[in-house]
Parts: structure tokens; sequence; C-alpha cells
């Protein structure tokens, strides 16, 4: 046996020699950190040569093995697990499908075994198969099809990002340094010393999820987009800021934020003009095991941990609560370890609502809403309950009216697309009927004015 064959070098960029399979293990190393190890040049030569942009960085060895593979040839990378998600996933898996590549056989996610604390994808694929693949095997089980997800299922194309729905969800605000936040008596003295346009209570995931009654445990200092001169108007708030922010802010002078020192990171002026206006506005989780939905009181300041979706009618609330938008959420969005990456260029904005629907189905979905809502609200509040151990006890069996509820709220939202009320249940049917609705809208195949 000889090694002549091995060569040292840069396998993105090197020649590769000629085979009849490829194998391999590329680096893990994700897109935020190419930049820091490889140095900026590096990373103008990726984007040059490969013309996605800057991807996790397995992602081009998938693109190099699918380049370098003759029709009928096959190739099997590991890759991170990030590569089943968002930009990564466009770049690798969802190229191999529009380029040829049907994957015969994957592992979606497993911890990699060796000392990196990383959870991994296997993947194996052909090139432009002769014939039909006769067998699918995803995490060890036969399926009909594996898609560019590393999910069960015949691929299909990608979602467009619909018109429709721009601008009508956001992420909530970032600070990005301690001291904005305020404990109650600080609050309280502020609020006294008549600074209460500026001192807001603050919305977390962590009230949504685990706070009975979902509402928010803390304060914050925001001026959102005022400029100094009017911040200067709440002098208490602006000392605040001045002794525990703006040091901070000065050491960081690169950074964007740096010369507004008395605002937020990011305060989200777009979405700060969405909500304008209204009384109350929806909030959700962003990363969980569960995707919630719940209203927000328009005083209140959502974090960067939120999600924030500009409605406030309860049929809006019920169709975004309903499994039909669940089901399209987990199957679009991105994942951290098992949880749900709720994102809303992917989720939300590719999801397509009931295009037109009559005063009596949105009445009935709004009813169904309120109802649900109110129940949960007593539920939780009355056992002293947050919403991620409400439902926990619903998976075990407990509370059966408010299973009940959803089941109402999900079979009003199917009769809303004008679906059987047994679709409502069935995940995988949802998602495949609102692929094909999301391409008629698309394609303007289906008039769309979901919100009137």
């Amino acid at each position: 046996m000889t090694l002549s064959g091995i060569r040292i070098a840069d396998a993105v960029f090197a020649p590769w020699p000629d085979a009849d399979v490829i194998i391999g293990n590329p680096p893990f190393l994700g897109d935020r950190l190419i930049r820091r190890v490889h140095g900026g040049d590096y990373v103008e030569q990726l984007k040059t040569t490969f013309h996605v942009g800057v991807v996790d960085y397995s992602a081009y060895w998938f693109r190099r093995a699918q380049a370098q593979l003759r029709d009928g040839q096959r190739a099997g990378l590991v890759s991170t697990n990030t590569l089943r998600e968002n930009k990564h996933r466009l770049a690798s898996l969802n190229y191999l499908l529009q380029t040829g590549g049907v994957i015969t056989d994957a592992v979606s996610s497993q911890r990699w075994p060796g000392e990196a604390k990383v959870y991994v994808s296997i993947t194996n694929w052909i090139k432009n198969p002769p014939g039909p693949v006769q067998q699918f095997t995803l995490d060890g089980h036969v399926v009909d099809g594996i898609t560019s997800h590393l999910r069960a299922g015949q691929p299909t194309p990608e979602p467009a990002r619909l018109s429709g729905n721009r601008a009508r969800a956001f992420i909530g605000c970032q600070p990005t340094g301690p001291g904005f936040i305020l404990n109650d008596d600080t609050a309280a003295a502020l609020h006294a010393a008549g600074e209460s346009d500026v001192v807001r209570r603050y919305l977390n995931s962590d009230d949504i999820t685990d706070a009975p009654g979902a509402a928010p445990r803390r304060w914050i200092i925001d001026f959102g987009t005022r400029p100094l001169e009017q911040a200067m108007r709440y002098p208490k708030s602006l000392a605040i800021i001045r002794r525990d922010v703006k040091p901070d802010r000065d050491r960081n002078k690169q950074r964007h934020f740096a010369r507004l020192w008395w605002q937020f990171a990011w305060p989200r002026p777009e979405m700060r003009q969405a909500v304008a206006g209204k009384t109350r506005f929806i909030c959700s989780t962003l990363t969980g095991k569960r995707l919630l939905f719940v209203w927000a009181d328009a005083s209140w300041c959502p974090s960067n941990a939120t999600g924030v979706l500009a409605f406030d009618d309860d049929y809006s609330m019920g169709v975004l609560t309903s499994r039909a938008h669940g089901a399209w959420a987990w199957a679009r969005s991105s994942t951290l370890k098992q949880d749900l990456r709720y994102t809303p260029s992917t989720a939300f904005e590719t999801f397509p609502w009931p295009p037109t629907t009559s005063p009596a189905q949105r009445e009935s979905v709004a009813a169904a809403s309120r109802d649900l809502l109110a129940l949960r609200s007593q539920l939780a509040v009355q056992d002293e309950l947050g919403l991620t151990q409400l439902y926990n006890a619903v998976d075990e069996g407990a509370y059966l009216a408010l299973q009940k509820a959803h089941r109402r709220l999900d079979e009003a939202v199917a009769s809303s697309y004008g679906w059987p009320k047994t679709v409502a249940q069935n995940n995988a049917d949802l998602v495949r009927r609102l692929g094909e609705l999301n391409t008629a809208v698309a394609t303007e195949a289906t008039d769309y004015q979901p919100f009137g």
C-alpha cells in the first residue's frame, strides 16, 4: 500500500482527482468563524468562487463534490447539522437536489462521537441516477424520499416569500448591555418622577414560557429612536444609562451603535411603526420546544428573544396559534439541537394564510381563538403554571378541555382554507397543502388578500 496519492492542499480550492466515489468529513467551522480563522481575503475568495456568500464551511465541500461527480456516481459527506437549515441548506443540500442529486441515505442529526461538542448530519447521494431510486433510508428507517431538510418526504420546490406577508413579523428589540434593565423599585421611582414614557415592562421568552399569565417580570429604559436632545427630557433615566451603559459603549467605538449610546443596539424602528396605534400586538417565542403566541400590551417592550407579529385581532391570533401554522413553522424553520428556531423570513413570510375568507369563517376562527386563550389563561393563573408546564401536563393527558379547544381552533382554521376537518391534525398533509398554496400565491394563480 502506498500513500503517494495523498496531497496536502486546501480542498476547497485545489483540483480534485477523478474518482468513482467521494466520501469525506469536511472541517466543522461555522460561517461566523471563517473570517476569524482564515482571514478576510479567504472569505472574499469563497464568495467569488462559489457565489453563495458566507455559509457553513462544509457547504462548500458539497458543491465541490457535486461538481466533481459524473452521472450515476455517488458521494457521502459528514457535516454539521446546520446544513439542514436556512442559507446553509440552500447552498448545499438544496443545491444538490437542484443539480440532479438524489439523497438516498442520511442521518439527520446525531451527536459527534469525538471531542467536538457538535451535532452532525451524514448525507449520501447519487448524481442523476440512471433510473428510479428503489430505496431511501433516513435515520435507519425506510422512507419514500428525503428532502433537503433531511426529512422524510418527496422533495418539493422552495416556498416563496409572499409579498402580502411583508412588514408584519419582526424580531423584538435588542438592548445589548444589562444597564438598561431595571428592578421594580427603580422603575417605580422613575414613574413617580414622571418618566413613565421611557420606562416600560420588558417581555422576554422566559416570561412567555414560565410566568403564569405570560406577563413581563422586569422593566427596561427604552428611549426608542429618540435623539439625545429628546432623551434629555428624562434626566433620571438618562443618568442611569450614562452611568451603566455609556462606559461600555465608549470602550467599543467600532460598534455601529456606539455613538447612539442612550439607545438600544437594535431599537427596531420598523417594528415600532408596525404596532403603532394598536392597543395590543402578538408576541411569540423564537427558540424552544414549543412555538407559543401571546398577547402583549402596547406599553410593553418585547425583547430580541421574542417575535413580534403586528396584529391585534383574534382571527390572526387564531391562525398563528393553529396547528396549520405550527406545522409549517417546524417544516420551514431551523433548529437548535432539538428545539425550534422560529424565523420570520422563512416561517412567517412564506406562510400562506387563507387567501380569502368570509366574515363567518373569520368569526369562527376568532371565536375559537378567544375561547382557547381565555381557557389557557384561566388554567395557568388558577394552577400557577407557565405555559411550558401547562402544555407538558397536556401532553401527559391533563386539561382535556384545553385539548378540545385546540382541536376546535385547528378545525376552524382548516375550514377557512376550504379543507376538510380530517386535515386539521395531520402535519404532513397540512405542510403539503400549504406548500401547494404558497406556489399558487407566488405565481398569482390564486388571489391573495389574507388581511382584507
